[in-house]
Parts: structure tokens; C-alpha cells; sequence
């Protein structure tokens, strides 16, 4: 049996249901992930209604809610918390897509995450109201997505262990030169410079050290290796698109 419930989400996906309606695909404080039907969303006169279901809209939100079946339907739904900055940005509003998109790919479970959910709010707050967007931003969240779901990386670099195992999620040895040409995992290894790059990011994600200054070209490249990560670790995780905008536009 279906119960009303009050709830704040965040819009990670839309799907058209009919003329009027759309299915919402929305991360939950409450719930974790669900999805619902909204009606009357779509149409010309409901331009209003359907602007709320942009990318990570922060939601208050009124449903039902049946754990036994798979979509349920909004009752009520409004802003939380506008984020006037980031709509008048094309560099913010990138930012989110990437946030969006990675949120999207990631998230799967039925189960409230509600230290991920204000993590999430407390960027798009950060993302809003600085003056100026933070070049990392978008490597600390994946890095701290990555510890909220269960893949954060180990950072256990050191002398005999210098190189990143993209697909053990660790540090490891250098192959030796006989064992470099049959390593199944050789592949999956970062190169020295790439290895400190994310040793640096973790290390200051986890309050070890200073924020690291890299230049456009290495943030670019620990993103695209980081996606990998992800990637190599989720199922059904897919191509990957919004960080070639991103790069676009923080140039």
C-alpha cells in the first residue's frame, strides 16, 4: 500500500510518459533513488512545472510511496533552494551536467545515502555562491563520490609501491621487465606522473596535505581517468559524455 511521504531530491533524469507527463528518475534524502510519475509537467502551459526537473533541481517534494513496486507518483514538488548563479553560467551549468551525469551512472541502489545527499547539496551550494568556481571541484567530488559508494581508491602509494591499479583500486609495484609484456593488469596501470597527480588529490581530500595546483591539461587527464575508474568498477556504467563539454569550457 502506497503512504505519502515529505522528501527532498534531486532530479538526476527525465523520461516523456505521455503528452502531459514525464517519469522523474530522482535521488531522495529519504529514499535513495526512485522513480515517479509526474502529470501535467509537459505542454506549453506547464513550462514552469517542467523547468523544476532540470538536471540536479533541488526538489521538496510530497509522494507516495510503495517499496513494492518500482515507479510511484508525486503529489506536490517545488524548489528547495533556487540556484540562480549556476542557471546564468555556462561554466557552472557544465559543471552540473558533469555532476549529473556522474550521479546518474553511479547511483543505483533503493537506499537513502543522506551524508551522499547533503554532500551533493552542499556542492551546488559551493558551485552557486563562490565568486569564483573552483578548477578542482569537479576531482574532489568524484573522489568523494567514489568513498560514498564504496570504491574510494586506496592511497597507499609509497617507494616499492609507486603506480595506480586502475582496476585493483590500489598502488603497486612496477612490473618487472620479463613479467610487463604478459601482466593481464598492465593496462590498467597509471604512469608515475599520473600516479602522484591522484596521490596528491587524495591525500588532500582526506585533509593529508594542500590543495594541489595542476595545470588545465593534467586536471583534464585525472578526470578522464577517474571516469575510468568508475567505470571499470560499475556495471553497466556506459560511455561517458558530458566531461568533453566540460573540458570545452573551462579551456
Amino acid at each position: 500500500m502506497s503512504a505519502l511521504f515529505s522528501t527532498q531530491g534531486l532530479v538526476l533524469h527525465t523520461t516523456n510518459y505521455s503528452e502531459t507527463s514525464v517519469i522523474a528518475r530522482v535521488f531522495t534524502r529519504l529514499f535513495g533513488v526512485k522513480s515517479f510519475i509526474l502529470k501535467g509537467v509537459r505542454g506549453g502551459k506547464n513550462k514552469a512545472k517542467n523547468n523544476l526537473l532540470q538536471p540536479l533541481s533541488f526538489l521538496d517534494m510530497v509522494v507516495y510511496n510503495n517499496p513494492n513496486t518500482s515507479i510511484n507518483y508525486v503529489k506536490e514538488l517545488h524548489i528547495a533552494e533556487p540556484f540562480n548563479a549556476i542557471s546564468a553560467d555556462c561554466m557552472r551549468t557544465s559543471v552540473v551536467f558533469f555532476l549529473n551525469e556522474l550521479l546518474y551512472k553511479t547511483l543505483r541502489e533503493e537506499e537513502p545515502n543522506e551524508a551522499l545527499f547533503d554532500y551533493v547539496v552542499e556542492t551546488l551550494e559551493e558551485l552557486d555562491r563562490t565568486e569564483r568556481l573552483a578548477p578542482e571541484l569537479p576531482i574532489r567530488f568524484m573522489l568523494h563520490l567514489a568513498t560514498f559508494i564504496g570504491l574510494e581508491p586506496l592511497d597507499n602509494q609509497s617507494h616499492h609501491e609507486p603506480l595506480f591499479n586502475l582496476k585493483e583500486g590500489r598502488y603497486q609495484a612496477p612490473p618487472s621487465r620479463h613479467s610487463a609484456a604478459i601482466d593481464p593488469n598492465r593496462d590498467y596501470l597509471l604512469n608515475d606522473e599520473q600516479s602522484s597527480h591522484l596521490h596528491y588529490y587524495l591525500a588532500w581530500v582526506h585533509g593529508q596535505n594542500e590543495k594541489p595546483i595542476l595545470p588545465l591539461s593534467q586536471r583534464r587527464q585525472l578526470i578522464d581517468l577517474l571516469i575510468s575508474y568508475f567505470s571499470i568498477h560499475l556495471d553497466d556504467f556506459g560511455t561517458f559524455k558530458s566531461h568533453e563539454i566540460l573540458h570545452a569550457v573551462l579551456e
